[in-house]
Formats: structure tokens, sequence, C-alpha cells
């Protein structure tokens, strides 16, 4: 089984093919993974591999690390364009989400005031006031979309929670007024004997009438582009991926294909 990935609270930089040199904050377990949705392309695995052991990191140890990080960075010359909450699970699930995200918007100002922080959600805990307030916040505000079907997200994003579907993610959404950023992954494939596919022209027509509701400051849409713990998925290959992107902008909404 594919395990996770990031055995540090801050990891990297990395370069990401969507976002530049990349600073990670896993704020999830470094030994196991915590998520509210089970996603059949997750690059960190799935979540029977378990929490581990570890713990979800403190406020305090997520602080110290960056900021010891940032300094060295800064001291070596080295350059930064983003700062981004990613890793091994949801990080809206850390219970003190807003407290870090100001705590590494300080850093942010102090050692690198021209990148930008990032936070890459699933879009399930938008819900709690203090996760959207956070996420007001931030400079990129990335969340997640994969279909707006609910048997098409269910099969693709295995949500933990019955209660997760795409009216209510597409209801969430709105409430940014335009102040998010969408990601959609494509891909096809199947799973536990149920065919997965997003492409198709009723899964792409009813995600750009999902779009145009939310009315994102753009569409971010990309393929697998790793392994994956599932291996019975296909990549939506770049001119396919274009021919979509293309579709979404005659729909007048700005999108990146990456």
């Amino acid at each position: 089984m594919q395990t996770v990935l990031f055995h540090e609270t801050i990891f990297g930089p990395i370069h990401s093919r969507r976002l530049g040199v990349s600073l990670g904050v896993n704020l999830m377990p470094n030994d196991g993974k915590i998520c509210s949705f089970d996603c059949v392309y997750c690059e960190a695995g799935l979540n029977a591999q378990g929490a581990g052991k570890s713990g979800i990191p403190s406020r305090e140890t997520v602080k110290k690390a960056l900021n010891r990080k940032l300094k060295a960075m800064t001291e070596a010359g080295e350059s930064l364009d983003v700062i981004t909450f990613s890793g091994n699970g949801e990080p809206t699930l850390h219970p003190q989400f807003k407290d870090i995200v100001l705590d590494v918007m300080k850093l942010r100002d102090r050692f690198f005031p021209n990148a930008k922080v990032s936070v890459l959600s699933n879009s399930t805990m938008l819900k709690k006031d203090s996760v959207v307030e956070a996420l007001k916040k931030v400079d990129n505000n990335i969340l997640k979309l994969d279909s707006a079907f609910s048997p098409t997200l269910r099969a693709i994003n295995q949500p933990t929670s019955k209660d997760v579907i795409p009216e209510g993610i597409i209801a969430h959404l709105k409430q940014f007024n335009g102040k998010c950023i969408v990601q959609t992954m494509f891909l096809r494939g199947e799973h536990n004997g149920v065919k997965i596919d997003n492409t198709t022209d009723a899964e792409i027509n009813a995600l750009i009438a999902a779009y145009k509701e939310i009315a994102p400051q753009e569409v971010m849409i990309y393929s697998i582009d790793r392994k994956t713990p599932v291996e019975t998925l296909t990549k939506v290959e770049k001119d396919e991926l274009e021919a979509i992107g293309k579709r979404i902008e005659a729909a007048g909404i700005k999108v990146v294909v990456s």
C-alpha cells in the first residue's frame, strides 16, 4: 500500500507545477494520515494506513519549525514563491487551524513578504466559521470540487461522512464571494467494481454550472501526475485537459490547465 509522503511538519521547498517554489506545512501526523476524504488518487495513500502514533503537531510546534526553516532559507539566500498548507490529510481538520494560519502569515511577512500563503483543502470543513475566516485571509484559497454529481464524487473522493454531497460543497464555496480557486482533478478508471469518469459531457456541463454559481477567481484543472494508491486509474492527457479548459473558458470562467 502506498503510504504517507510527508514525514515532517515543515517540508520542502519543492517545485509545484501549479504554485512554483513551495514550502509545505503538514498539519497532520508525520507517520499517518487523517482526512475527511479518502481520494482514490491521493498521493499520500489511503486512510486505511491509519493515523500513526505521532499525533497532529501543536500550534507552537508548527510556529517554531516554520520560523527555523524560513530563517535558514533567508540566510542562505534561497527564494520562495509560496507557503502551502498540504500534507498527510486535510489541514482544516486541525483544531487550531485559524490560529496557525495567522502565525504563518506573520512569519511570511517577516521573512518572505512577497511569498503567497496557500491552502489546499477538500472543502469539507467549510461549515466551521473559524475555518472560513482563516481561508478568507490567505492569498490562495484553493478548494476541491471533483464532480457535481454525488455518485461520481463518492467514487472519486470517498468522503468519510455521508453528509458530504456536491450541493453542500457548492453552497459553502459560494460564501467566499469569488475569493477562492476551485481545483478539479480529471481522471478515469475503476475502483471496487465502480467505473470512474468525470470527463463526460454530462460531468463537464454540471461542473461548469457549479463554477458559474461559485464564481471563483479561477478554476484549476489537472490530472494524475504521480503514483496513486488505486492503480486502476488513467491519466487524462494534456490535450484533452486543454479542450476541457476551453469549454470552461467559453462559459466566461478563468481556467488554468496544469
